[in-house]
């Protein structure tokens, strides 16, 4: 009888976090969106059309070129189907906010990368399911598991606008008809929200984690190639397309700093826990953070030339 392959397991295995907590973690995801949209001006979306050319380089770097990366990397990297899917899905879910913070610490164009994040989660409300269909779909090895899902992707865009759309668009509103409050609470709902999803995060890994112990190994090391393509994509489309050295740091950190949470909230919800993806997730979840800190810690030794006339943060 020939052993089995732990490998083999990963496309099988589902770990565990049972319907209560994941309730609880749409709520906390939907209400970071919420604190997400409290920062968010009228201003941050009209500066699309003060700067066309580095919001083309972030939406071709971030919804074409890094899930085209992403696909090539599974297939160089040779992966389990399930892990395959699991890097494709975080590269196609939008930036999360502590890119601004990180853009901040880096001493880059912190006001385009509040707008980037504002028009990068707007975009991903449909945008995300269709980029993950396409890229997982016609994957050679992962493709025929992510079939064998019976996924209604109307469902997940129904979703994905219940926990991204409604609290972005309602903090908006908040913001723009109750501009006291959104001063006064703006900084606590972030912060509170940031950090109660970390624990649900580590209470994820927690709660399974024989099979973090088992296959992180594994998969810390797809994890970091990948993290890193992710900063390097943003940095060198941004030099391609000409942008200055402030704004090649708020490029690289926006495409690098991806929404794990929401990966996972869709994992659980969609695909069961499925362990490869779940796991790719938990792991990019911390290791993304802890990337993007060392980057822009070294990056805020360096600070770069300001140009003439740039826009920066109020």
């Amino acid at each position: 009888m020939n052993p089995i392959n732990p490998m083999d397991v990963m496309d099988t295995v589902r770990l565990n976090f049972n319907p209560a907590s994941l309730m609880l973690l749409n709520v906390v995801l939907a209400f970071l969106m919420f604190g997400v949209a409290l920062d968010t001006r009228k201003a941050d979306f009209m500066r699309v059309f003060k700067m066309p050319v580095a919001f083309a380089c972030a939406i071709l770097a971030q919804f074409v070129i890094l899930p085209a990366i992403t696909f090539a990397l599974t297939l160089v990297l040779d992966v389990r189907p399930s892990i395959a899917l699991g890097m494709i899905l975080v590269a196609c879910c939008p930036p999360g906010n502590v890119s601004n913070i990180l853009t901040h610490r880096a001493k880059g164009n912190v006001a385009l990368s509040v707008s980037m994040t504002a028009v990068s989660n707007a975009l991903s409300i449909f945008l995300m399911p269709l980029n993950f269909a396409l890229w997982a779909g016609m994957h050679p090895t992962a493709g025929a598991l992510f079939k064998s899902i019976s996924i209604n992707p109307v469902e997940m865009l129904i979703h994905i606008v219940a926990i991204i759309g409604v609290p972005f668009v309602l903090g908006i509103w908040v913001a723009q008809r109750w501009p006291a409050f959104t001063a006064r609470f703006k900084k606590p709902i972030g912060t509170i929200s940031f950090v109660t999803l970390g624990i649900f995060i580590i209470a994820a890994i927690a709660g399974n984690w024989k099979y973090f112990i088992t296959y992180t190994g594994v998969v810390i090391l797809a994890v970091a190639i990948h993290d890193a393509l992710a900063f390097g994509t943003g940095y060198v489309c941004a030099r391609l397309f000409k942008l200055s050295d402030y704004d090649r740091r708020a490029m690289s950190i926006e495409v690098g700093i991806r929404n794990a949470g929401l990966g996972l909230v869709l994992i659980f919800t969609f695909f069961g826990g499925l362990g490869g993806m779940a796991i790719v997730a938990g792991v990019w979840g911390w290791w993304d953070i802890v990337a993007g800190l060392v980057l822009a810690t070294l990056w805020g030794r360096n600070p770069p030339v300001v140009p003439d006339n740039v826009e920066t943060a109020a």
